[in-house]
Formats: C-alpha cells, structure tokens, sequence
C-alpha cells in the first residue's frame, strides 16, 4: 500500500511517501502557496509521485497536517462570528475569568477584549434556561432565535455558535436553537457550545466553541478545495486530517468540528520525533522542532505524550477545553532577528526575517542579523551546500548585518555570531525548562531530538544547555513532521461532566456514561470503516480535591465501575497529586468532575523506519573554518564535513564536525561524537557519557 504524508508549512510544504510493504520513503519538499496551500499540496503530490513512479490511482491514504486553523486564529482572520446566548449572558466572551496574566497590569493585552472573535453587536440573547441538573426552567423562545439569526444574516454573519448554560447537561435548547439558525440561514456554519465540548466552565466551552465557528468556514472551504483537487490528480483514496489530540480523523468530521485541527501541524512533529525515538530506544525523549519562525516543544514519556489541561491550554491567548497534545511554542528559528529592545538588553526573537525578505544571507533584500546569518559567519552553513546546492548564500551579506550589530555592541563579528546563537539557544533551553523542571521533571534523563530546518544546527547547544547527554537527529529532520502524519491511527474522543464524590459515587450512572460513550465513538469509526477488531478504547477521568479548581488527568480500569475498582483510581489520583505537586491529601475526598473515552481505530500505517546500511569506513568531503566556544573562550577548529549518505552505521567519529543533507545541517561541537544507528539516525554523544549506539539490528 502507497500512503503519502504531507505537512504544510510557513516556507515549505514537505511530503513523504512511502510504500508499507516494501518499505521504501520517497521524500520531497515544494514551495508553499500560502494565499491557497492547496496548490502546493497538489503540486507536491504530482512532483512525489512522478519520483517515485507511483500513478496518483495507487496511493492508498493522504494523510495531512494543516495549518489553516491554527494561522486563522493566530492572525485573527476568521469568519464573520455570531453568538446566540441566555438574556443576561450577553458578555461571558468579554469578561472571562478572574485570572490575569499579569496579575497588577492595567495595561496587559486580553485577546478576548482586544480582537474579540465575536463582537458584541453580533452577540445575540434569547429567553431560554436550564438549570445545573439539565431541568429546563424557561422553555426556549423560538421566535427570539429566529429575530436574532435573521438580525445576524443581514449583517453578514458567515458563521454562528449557540451556547447556553448547563448544555454540557442537556443539550436540547442548542440543538432546537441550532436547527432553527439553520432554517433562516442555510448557507452559513453552525456550531453548538455541547456539540463541540461538552464540558462544565461555560466560559471555556463557550471560547472553544466560538473557535470552532470563527475557523470553520475556512478549514471547511480549505477541505472541500482540497478534495476536489485531489480527485482531478486521480488520487480517490481517503483523506485523513492530523487532530490536535495526536490522531487523524476523516474529513467528515473535520467539517463538523473542525476545532480538532487547530495545533494539527505542531503535532505531528511530536509525533514524528516519538515515532523515530523509538527506533533509537529513546522512552524519554523532548522533541525540539525549529523552523524558521518559531520552536515547537514536546515530551514524550514511556511512549506517552504530555496533553494540555484546562488550566493551560490555550491559542492565540484564547482557552482551549479540546483534547490537545502539549506543545510549548516560543519565537525562536533560523530567521530570529537579533536585536537590542528599548532597554538596552540583547535579544533574538521573537520577530523573524521569515522567507520573504529572509535572512540577509538569502541576498533577497534582508539587511537584519538573523540566527541563519550568525551560523553562515561562524562556518556552520556552507554558501555552496544549502538545501542541497539548490541555493546560494552570500557570506558577505550575512556578515555585514552582523557587523551592523557588533559595532553597537562594542563586539567583533565573530563574538557577536555567537552570542546570537548561544541567547537562542538559551531561550529555548529556558522554554524546555518551564516544561520539565517546573514540573519536577529532570530533563537530563531525556534524549532530545532535535528536527525541523534548524533543528540538527542548535540541537546539541540546547542539550548542553540543559545537561542532556545524548542528542537524536532522525533521518530526514526537515520532514520529520510529514514522518509523523504516517505513524498515527484515527483518533476520537468522548466526554462527559460526572460530578461524583468519593464515598456516594453513583456507580450504574457512571458506567452508563462511559457506556454512552462507548456507543458514540464505535458510531463513528463504523462510518469510517474501521471494524470493532480494530477499535481499542481507553476510559480516563479528570479528578480533583473536593474545593480545588482544577483537575488531574487519571487512568481507569477497563472493567465496571465498582466501589471495589474506584480504589484504583482514588490512589492513581492521589498519586499523580504527589508527582505534579509533591504532596498529597491521602484524607480529603475526591470528586470525578469528567469521565472520558479515548478512541483508537487502527488504520494501515508506517511501522518502521528502514534499514540504513552495514558498517563503513566514512571519509569527509572537505573541511572548514569553524568557531566554537570552548571553556568561555571562542576558538576556530579546522572541521571536517560529511555528507550523511555516506555515514554507515556504528561508525563513530568525534567532533567537531559538520552533516551535511538536502533539509538540513547538523552541527557536532568540539565536545560532542556522532555515530548513525542502523536506521539512519544520528546520536551525538558529549565526551565522556556512557550510551550506546544502535548498530543496525532491528529494535
């Protein structure tokens, strides 16, 4: 079977294909369209296709991640939004929570305030309430939804969302509500708050919900092009859309919820990172994904990837109550610009050349220092070799912007360069700190992994950093996230407010919620063709102290719910208190506020990274001028440079030393040994540490 990843990015849109029975990949990378990313999806697939001599008939899935969602709300281009709410409740969006940011700024940005996603004019309310067991106690004005869904399609309302309290109860009102917007404006997207997330915190639900209408034109229309573009290629396979919970999910669905792709491009470079992870016996693993713009963090556990909570998960500054990968995301990439704030202080980021003009060593009109420039002057980049020779860096260009900062600075060129780099790298290793040592986790005991374009140039600086002792550089870092759409199954979730307490826990209701659900998961994989031997189901609560304001995320038995299995799950939560907190209430009662069901369907899927090569003798094509700074002085090594086709597996060298390959360079200090395992991952070593490399058997 052919199956073809395809990862849609700011500068390029990258793709793999690969057969899954011989085991063969075919990468590719094309110019992404941004005005329609489509067109270079299309573009793409052709190109990879006539490389691999595959006719577009044979291929078996598409998989995709897309970034449509997540740039609609990170540049607040979305659909005209409305919003149908209770009387009274005009101004939830507006007001949100207590919480601030910044707890004594009168002068902090709220998104919600400051680019509402609904305008207040286009917040409608009705007479209609329920109350907190989902009793109605006002019946729904009917009339009064369709005054309002008339007064919101004569000022041009291309979307609406419905949300009333206690929906997550009983979600009547919003379905009768929605069916009559429906009516009145066939032509526009309909969203409810229960249909999106049936969860209790209506500010939450109704944010997230509002999402899902102010990005579902566009991810909708972005699908339908989509199809329709792929069915004149002659590709007829099924479509499968990367979900910010780590999963795929058909096209269908997307439509229908299309808030479940909001971080679906910065997922799949975790999932990539873990899946080649694997194959290096790397079970703890922080995945360090840098573009141009930006670096993407995840942490991989024993397999299991960190998930957002409510108290954290967020885009754009709005909340998030959706099932979401954890990924920690600062402006840090190869077109940072390096500048002084209007304090005087040296910084990198977060603005970016991006790749129009670029870098100043792109010689397409940028003049600003960036990272890209400062690793050309110090000899990591070489002006001959980017992208493979299919593109020629001006050194003196990159030099006189850096020149340009170094005389504010009172610094050399040289000392400048790499003072860029080592505040990048330590703005990244701060950022990785916030997710692992902030949580009580020792991220020395992880192997980072480092991908995307700049990935492999800054990895082992950032590991130094951070006293990592091993550094993982998968085969292909620049496409390691269309890797990672080929790995993944189908994903649903399902959940369900409890609102149980420990010691009166209702059990027959709560197994009828997570049968409930069970129901509704096992629908929609029936009408994606997934049959039952292939489904697998996960039940999960989200569990709290009785008066505390959020919750821990804790396993389930896969059996009944008993008093006699709720054990388990009172010491699972006690325990994981103790891990996020290091204290526990082994006395306090506890209260199940969610119960849900996580979904699998197995779908047909990238297994195993191929075999690399046997063990060779690698020579190095050339060498260089380097500078590296070694015990706080900065000097210049004559490095040699490899090409990575050439490195057999085993071999082990000593740094310094430079990689070189189409999608990317990796960079091996002085301090540091590189070897490539049997799959073609390269892990680099600090001198001195004890770890081993894979030389070639199967995992």
């Amino acid at each position: 079977m052919i199956v073809i990843g395809v990862d849609v990015g700011g500068t390029f849109t990258d793709l793999v294909l690969a057969d899954l029975h011989s085991g063969s990949i075919t990468t590719h990378k094309v110019a992404s369209t941004n005005a329609n990313p489509a067109e270079a999806v299309i573009t793409g697939i052709r190109e990879i296709c006539e490389l691999s001599d595959v006719s577009p008939g044979d291929i078996g899935s598409v998989f995709h991640g897309t970034t449509v969602a997540t740039n609609a709300m990170l540049e607040n281009k979305g659909a005209r939004t409305g919003l149908v709410t209770n009387s009274g409740f005009r101004d939830i969006l507006h007001i949100g929570r207590h919480q601030r940011e910044q707890h004594y700024s009168i002068m902090q940005d709220l998104p919600r305030q400051s680019r509402p996603m609904v305008r207040r004019r286009h917040r409608k309310t009705v007479d209609c309430r329920m109350d907190a067991d989902g009793i109605e106690l006002q019946p729904l004005d009917e009339d009064g939804v369709r005054t309002a869904a008339r007064e919101l399609g004569a000022n041009g309302i291309e979307s609406v969302v419905v949300g009333f309290l206690f929906s997550y109860v009983n979600p009547t009102h919003e379905r009768r509500a929605a069916e009559i917007i429906r009516e009145e404006l066939p032509d526009i997207f309909v969203t409810t708050s229960a249909g999106v997330v049936p969860q209790f915190r209506e500010y939450e639900r109704f944010t997230t919900a509002a999402m899902s209408a102010f990005v579902g034109p566009k991810v909708r229309d972005y699908i339908d092009s989509l199809q329709r573009a792929l069915t004149n290629l002659g590709v007829v396979s099924e479509l499968r859309i990367m979900a910010s919970n780590g999963g795929v999910a058909t096209p269908a669905l997307v439509r229908e919820r299309p808030a479940v792709t909001l971080m679906s491009g910065l997922v799949a470079g975790v999932k990539g990172g873990a899946w080649v992870g694997a194959h290096a016996d790397a079970t703890k693993l922080i995945t360090l994904d840098i573009g141009g713009t930006s670096a993407d963090i995840g942490i991989v556990q024993d397999g299991q990837f960190a998930e957002t909570d409510a108290r954290s998960a967020s885009i754009a500054g709005f909340p998030v109550l959706l099932p979401m990968i954890d990924i920690h995301t600062i402006g840090a990439g190869g077109g940072s610009i390096a500048h002084l704030d209007r304090g005087g202080a040296f910084r990198v980021g977060p603005q970016s050349a991006g790749a129009d003009p670029g870098p100043a060593a792109y010689a397409k009109g940028g003049d600003k220092p960036t990272v890209t420039d400062a690793n050309l002057v110090l000899g990591r980049l070489l002006v001959d070799d980017f992208l493979g020779g299919n593109m020629q860096l001006d050194l003196q260009a990159a030099k006189n912007a850096i020149n340009g900062l170094a005389e504010t600075l009172g610094r050399n060129m040289e000392e400048t360069a790499e003072g860029i780099l080592t505040v990048l790298n330590s703005n990244m290793a701060n950022a990785i700190r916030s997710r692992t040592v902030q949580k009580g986790i020792d991220p020395r005991a992880f192997t980072l992994a480092g991908f995307g374009g700049a990935g492999p140039l800054h990895a082992a600086g950032v590991a130094a950093a951070l006293g990592i002792e091993r550094v993982l550089i998968p085969p292909h870092p620049g496409i390691t996230s269309a890797m990672g759409l080929l790995t993944t199954d189908l994903q649903y979730d399902a959940l369900r407010t409890a609102f149980e307490i420990k010691g009166n826990v209702d059990c027959n209701r709560m197994e009828g919620l997570f049968a409930d659900m069970e129901t509704e998961l096992r629908t929609l994989f029936s009408k994606d063709g997934i049959g039952s031997d292939k489904i697998g189901l996960q039940r999960i609560g989200d569990l709290r102290y009785v008066g505390q304001g959020y919750e821990l995320r804790v396993e389930f038995p896969d059996e009944p719910v008993t008093d006699e299995t709720l054990k388990t799950v009172w010491q699972a939560f006690h325990d994981q208190h103790r891990k996020e907190y290091g204290h526990a209430f082994e006395r306090s009662p506890i209260e199940i506020v969610t119960v849900k069901i996580r979904g699998l369907g197995d779908v047909e899927k990238l297994t195993r990274l191929p075999q690399h090569g046997t063990l060779k003798n690698a020579e190095p094509v050339g060498t260089g001028q380097c500078i590296f700074r070694v015990n706080d002085t900065l000097n210049t090594f004559e490095t040699p440079y490899y090409r990575r086709t050439d490195l057999g597996a085993g071999q082990r060298h000593k740094g310094p030393a430079i990689i070189l390959q189409k999608d990317s360079t990796t960079v091996v200090p002085p301090d540091w040994t590189f070897a490539a395992d049997g799959y073609g991952n390269i892990l680099l070593e600090r001198v001195g540490s004890d770890v081993s490399v894979n030389g070639g058997e199967q995992p």
